[in-house]
């Protein structure tokens, strides 16, 4: 769809190198800066899908950035500023290369293994007598390995982590206290939308002064899982699904034509219609986790805009 940004290629003033995530492409810029674009890429079970949602990239760098506001005075951000509705431009880090999962409801990944008999994940024991969605007596952190572009992430321990080197262990000690840190005002900031905050990902690097810091995205519903409040505890009485707010939409519909990211399986095709309600989708969750209106960005020029914009506040800088 034209009104979509899925690749980028854009030739920023002081411009070094650049990274191409799943999602986010990078730009690295003089003066230890980084230009992060959000794209309309979806991405689901490690795969990128091949057509781009509209404003999807909008609403999760909007996200991304209110939550890092929300967060700064507890726990140090990589973030300067967000001089396009696609575009943060912040401290240029190297990124640890796990990804720090925090659960606090038996649910998605974390289900999926307790069905199919597993008690421990990534280390963590899981208690017995559990039923899909219920709440952990405390929430688990469960990391991930950070996947070379192409490949999936894999659980991983902490005593994994730490033996290995990935992390070193005073670093990690750090991250788990910011994980929860972050966890609890996740909890609280959805709380006072009427949503609970099932899980959710963060992601730390550390600044070339040597401060560990949040980076990427934080609590956007690409890297969270959140349930209505309303109605969950008779949902989980009478064994009903949860009503969510996360990609988890995507993924269901996913599955049910036959695509779980596995080897010799083929991405069902998207009709325009389709991406459309996918569209409406991420609209709605932008609106329900922040609690405000959304507004569309022109997206005639998205690659100018973006080019434009980047330039301005670079110049003012």
């Amino acid at each position: 769809m034209s009104n979509t940004i899925i690749k980028t290629d854009f030739n920023f003033p002081g411009q070094q190198s650049v990274y191409k995530g799943k999602v986010r492409d990078v730009y690295f810029l003089e003066n230890d800066l980084l230009a992060m674009i959000a794209s309309d890429r979806l991405s689901a079970f490690d795969v990128v899908m091949p057509k781009g949602i509209p404003y999807k990239g909008q609403i999760l760098n909007q996200i991304a950035t209110k939550m890092m506001e929300k967060t700064s005075d507890i726990v140090p951000n990589w973030l300067e500023a967000t001089p396009d509705p696609n575009v943060a431009i912040g401290k240029k880090c190297e990124p640890f290369k796990v990804e720090m999962v925090i659960r606090g409801y038996m649910s998605g990944h974390a289900a999926r293994e307790y069905k199919a008999g597993k008690r421990e994940l990534c280390g963590v024991a899981m208690p017995e007598g559990l039923k899909e969605n219920d709440k952990f007596p405390q929430p688990i952190i469960t990391p991930a390995t950070k996947a070379e572009h192409g490949d999936h992430d894999e659980d991983i321990s902490r005593e994994d982590i730490i033996k290995k080197g990935i992390v070193a262990e005073g670093d990690y000690l750090k991250l788990e206290e910011y994980t929860r840190n972050l966890f609890q005002r996740g909890t609280e900031i959805a709380a006072q939308q009427d949503l609970i905050l099932v899980d959710t990902k963060y992601e730390f690097g550390k600044t070339v002064d040597g401060e560990i810091v949040l980076i990427d995205e934080i609590h956007t519903p690409d890297s969270s899982r959140y349930f209505y409040k309303d109605g969950y505890e008779k949902r989980q009485e009478n064994g009903e699904a949860q009503k969510q707010l996360s990609k988890e939409f995507v993924r269901q519909w996913l599955i049910s034509n036959g695509f779980q990211g596995l080897e010799g399986q083929s991405v069902p095709e998207m009709s325009d219609e389709y991406i459309e309600s996918v569209s409406e989708r991420y609209i709605e969750l932008y609106e329900k986790i922040t609690g405000d209106t959304f507004e569309k960005a022109d997206v005639s020029h998205i690659e100018s805009r973006i080019q434009n914009n980047v330039e301005s506040y670079l110049e003012t800088r």
